[in-house]
């Protein structure tokens, strides 16, 4: 029968603290132990479950209602809420609650793990006070090593080297500025009761000193309950070498050393044990303060002995006594084969360090062992954790690794409220080198999809000479930025397989896409005439320049079309979402067909941000392809003034280089417009296009109603005004863009004749929207009034939010003064491929079917 789960050591000199088959003596001071509460979460509660697990302890979990579906809670034998009313951490802060719970449940005693309580004498106290075991060291113990200015006191009464520093905590900025300019500066200021790199912060000058100062108290205060500050100088690019204690109250056994210089704000990323290069004499000194401090203190249970070591000169310096278990304990477990928290549950229970197979002599060291703590630090984004949900969950195998694992799963939600580790991955090997390549080759193995993770700088940092050699100290980090040099991973595979996983669900599906799913067709696309193609105005902009294509404009006698149908119709009917191939596809019949028309509008707006973001396009590509199979015709564009063909104003220069590059690969007039009409903007386009070589059409935006009399404050007057403003400007060409589909025929008769009458060399274009049904009544009376050119769409793409319908145009002009010279018959060929191509967009469609007047209210 076994007696509270502890049979007897098993003597040898490789240690170990697994289960045996007969209990120890019963003796006086024996506690048996035969439940375990774990006051803490994550990977070490894990970890204490398991240690207890194995020697038949009954184990219980505490956990925040942020912790519901943590994997710590599912681990244990039983498991309770905790601080239902508190914050994410004040949960597992909260002394009280957690020792009443261990009453209530029987609990026999409680390891605190690190962090949170774990160095909280007041807890202690209530562990003590309510008869349970408390697996750590004595409050008085945690008292004086706890505080960091006592454990300073104590180190020096033992003859232990140390660095200047106060003689207690500090917790004002006027106690710590005293100090401060006593010692001078560099200092550090470091949280009194508690340790793991939170609360510490370097100050390298009075002026920094009270920021530094009363931010890292705040976080001591969050991270331990106390925001009490210690403060020593700051020993500039040191070692950072640990001392592994384990003690029974009486007597005190080293577990060798850990060297924990790779750190990042103090915060250790890669531990190694033993420690590389360090003179023999110097590690035995090392062990022996350790041992004469700690034994000399009365110390119980586990602990680690800190010590601060200058490379150059190999003097060494107490740093301070962390009284708990260690994250990094997994290293010295791997080197000696001692299971610390089962060390720490027996002497907690009253066994001594003989009794376990822990007196100095039965401990011994084996190989190397390196451990890397994984978090979801983005370090391309300053280290900031990342949260998220994990969708991939692949970590490594194999001889030579374990794992310490704390709440991640495929699935798991990774929460901002605690600290980002996700695991600990530790390697062995019987050298440094091979640990370092196992370790290498492990975190390559591992995958770990949905949040970013560390992973990439660590591989930086175990390949990094200074690393592999064992020169690495606390600036190591620092002093190589190139560390943060590396490949984001492309995540190929789980892009590919969300892509399938959401085909097979759902189907088809497009970023905009609202209707129904509709199968591709085969638009029916005329032969193309084998001649070539009529000549334009194309070939009058190459040859006359910008003015002598205005001037040709003008001489005109017919209506001049600009079809919008390769642009602006699709943006208003289907999104934006005709891709290139369905326009290059009746490109070169287009070039023949409407080869005497004004222009084809086919640019700039949405087109070119919906082509990158959704269609994957190059918009570039696009246009210099459509310009080589409609070489008769102007392509025209949309311009924003100074936001380009973007949301937002762009640099002036950024602006006119795109024009000129624009220019370049086959655009020819530019439609310059603002929607507020203000100048500034609409003169940089200008301007832009102008040095480009372009033909400015500039626009102005037309709204209200200058037909209505009611209508006081846009009227005929400001529309004139604003017209002579941009003549002024030098434009080749004047546009009324009626975005809103509001010019009436009666208005438009008005506003065209007084703009004709004033600007009798100017040529007009009009463009509006059929939103309400009387788009071709109001470009008729525009043409009769003395535009030069209307917008208009092929009918099967016109009508409602649209442009209106071209076949209606050319019929109603035909055989009269304003003929468009467009063929009623050539033209159904067109009308009839875009009829077929846009029931493949249907799932693009806004579901209106007919026009409304009623946005003229």
């Amino acid at each position: 029968p076994r007696f509270g789960g502890f049979p007897p050591p098993l003597p040898r000199r490789w240690a170990s603290t697994g289960a045996m088959a007969t209990p120890p003596p019963a003796r006086p001071g024996w506690r048996p132990i035969k439940k375990v509460m774990a006051a803490n979460r994550g990977e070490i509660a894990i970890r204490i479950f398991r240690a207890a697990t194995e020697m038949d302890i009954k184990t219980v979990a505490i956990y925040s209602k942020e912790d519901f579906n943590s994997v710590h809670r599912t681990k244990a034998d039983e498991a309770f809420l905790v601080g239902q009313d508190k914050s994410p951490v004040g949960a597992y802060l909260s002394a009280e609650e957690i020792v009443q719970i261990a009453k209530e449940n029987n609990v026999d005693a409680i390891h605190p793990g690190y962090g949170f309580l774990s160095e909280n004498t007041r807890f202690v106290e209530l562990c003590e006070q309510a008869g349970i075991t408390f697996i750590g060291p004595p409050s008085q113990v945690i008292q004086r090593f706890g505080d960091k200015t006592e454990a300073r006191q104590l180190a020096e009464e033992f003859g232990v080297p140390v660095v200047p520093g106060t003689q207690h905590s500090v917790e004002t900025v006027e106690e710590a500025r005293d100090f401060c300019q006593s010692i001078g500066y560099p200092v550090i200021c470091k949280a009194a009761f508690g340790g793991g790199g939170r609360g510490m912060r370097i100050v390298r000058s009075e002026d920094e000193l009270e920021t530094n100062f009363l931010s890292a108290s705040r976080e001591a205060t969050t991270a331990f309950g106390n925001g009490a500050m210690f403060i020593e100088r700051y020993v500039e690019s040191p070692r950072h070498v640990e001392i592994q204690i384990i003690a029974d109250g009486t007597n005190a056994t080293h577990l060798f050393e850990r060297d924990c210089s790779v750190q990042r704000r103090h915060q250790k990323i890669v531990e190694v044990a033993p420690s590389i290069g360090l003179p023999e004499s110097l590690r035995e000194s090392l062990y022996a303060d350790a041992i004469r401090i700690t034994k000399g203190a009365g110390y119980f249970c586990a602990g680690t002995v800190e010590f601060l070591v200058d490379p150059k000169t190999w003097n060494y310096y107490f740093l301070e006594v962390n009284p708990r278990i260690q994250v990094e304990h997994t290293v010295t477990e791997v080197i000696t084969g001692v299971d610390l928290v089962q060390s720490q549950i027996r002497i907690a229970a009253g066994q001594k360090l003989h009794e376990i197979g822990l007196s100095q002599e039965d401990v011994a060291m084996r190989g190397f062992a390196i451990q890397a703590r994984v978090t979801t630090e983005d370090p391309a984004e300053d280290f900031r954790p990342d949260t998220g949900r994990i969708q991939v969950w692949r970590p490594a195998e194999g001889f030579g690794i374990r794992l310490d694992g704390g709440n991640a799963y495929p699935g798991a939600r990774v929460l901002a409220h605690y600290d980002s580790m996700l695991m600990k991955v530790t390697a062995s090997a019987l050298s440094f080198n091979q640990a370092a390549d196992k370790l290498t080759r492990a975190l390559l193995e591992t995958r770990i999809r949905g949040v970013k993770t560390n992973i990439p700088f660590i591989l930086n940092v175990l390949k990094h000479p200074d690393f592999v050699s064992g020169h690495a100290t606390t600036s190591f980090i620092g002093d190589n930025p190139q560390l943060l040099d590396f490949t984001d991973a492309r995540d190929r595979g789980q892009k590919l397989l969300n892509y399938l996983g959401d085909l097979v669900v759902n189907g088809r599906t497009a970023a905009g896409a609202s209707g129904p799913v509709t199968p591709r067709v085969t638009p029916l696309i005329a032969a193309s005439p084998t001649t070539l193609q009529p000549r334009g105005l194309k070939q009058v902009l190459t040859e006359e320049g910008p003015e002598g294509f205005a001037k040709a404009v003008r001489q005109s006698q017919g209506l001049l079309l600009t079809d919008t149908t390769w642009r602006d119709a699709h943006q208003s009917l289907l999104a934006t979402r005709v891709r290139t191939r369905d326009i290059l596809a009746i490109a070169p019949l287009t070039s023949h067909v409407l080869g005497k028309c004004y222009s084809l509008e086919n640019w700039g707006g949405a087109t070119f941000d919906v082509c990158l973001r959704f269609l994957r396009e190059c918009p570039w590509e696009r246009l210099q392809q459509m310009r080589e199979d409609v070489p008769n015709v102007p392509f025209q564009m949309l311009l924003r003034g100074a936001n380009g063909v973007g949301y937002t104003n762009y640099p002036d220069n950024a602006v006119f280089k795109f024009c000129d590059v624009a220019v370049k690969n086959g655009m020819d007039v530019f439609r310059v417009f603002d929607s507020l009409n203000y100048m500034d903007n609409l003169k940089l386009g200008v301007d832009a296009v102008g040095a480009a070589g372009g033909v400015v059409e500039a626009a102005i935006s037309y709204t209200g109603d200058i037909s209505d009399p009611s209508k006081a404050k846009y009227t005929l007057d400001y529309y004139l005004d604003l017209a002579r403003q941009l003549v002024e400007c030098h434009i080749h060409v004047l546009c009324i863009k009626d975005m809103a589909g509001l010019l009436k025929p009666a208005a438009a008769t008005t506003l065209i004749s007084a703009l004709r009458k004033e600007f009798p060399n100017l040529p007009i274009h009009v463009h509006t929207h059929d939103t309400a049904g009387t788009g071709v009544a109001s470009m008729l009376a525009c043409s009769a009034a003395g535009a030069d050119a209307v917008d208009c769409a092929v009918d099967s793409m016109s009508g409602m939010t649209s442009q209106p319908s071209m076949g209606s145009l050319v019929a109603a002009l035909q055989n009269g003064e304003r003929d468009t010279g467009v063929e009623l018959q050539e033209l159904s060929k067109l009308i009839e491929y875009w009829e077929t191509v846009r029931f493949s967009y249907a799932a693009f469609e806004s579901g209106q079917k007919s026009g409304s007047p009623q946005g003229y209210d």
